[in-house]
């Protein structure tokens, strides 16, 4: 895909039962997936995961991309070691 990234693709997910809507860029649906299948579990038990410990000051789509960024940086970061 050149040109960067497309629009953002909204998916639902459960948490907790109650049904919610994301929208992240593809490349952050693709890399959240990828995460969630090296730790062997569903994208929404990943997601209950990551919406357990935002907080309120930050939503949802954000805290996945910055669970995604961070989880890239310590791979990268181990990569050095």
């Amino acid at each position: 895909m050149s040109g960067g990234s497309l629009r953002p693709v909204k998916h639902s997910l459960t948490l907790q039962g109650h049904r919610t809507s994301v929208s992240l860029e593809p490349e952050f649906w693709d890399a959240f997936r990828a995460i969630a299948a090296r730790r062997g579990q569903p994208i929404n038990a990943l997601a209950a995961e990551i919406d357990a410990a935002r907080g309120t000051d930050r939503g949802l789509a954000s805290a996945i991309r910055v669970f995604v960024l961070r989880h890239h940086q310590h791979d990268a970061s181990a990569d050095l070691d």
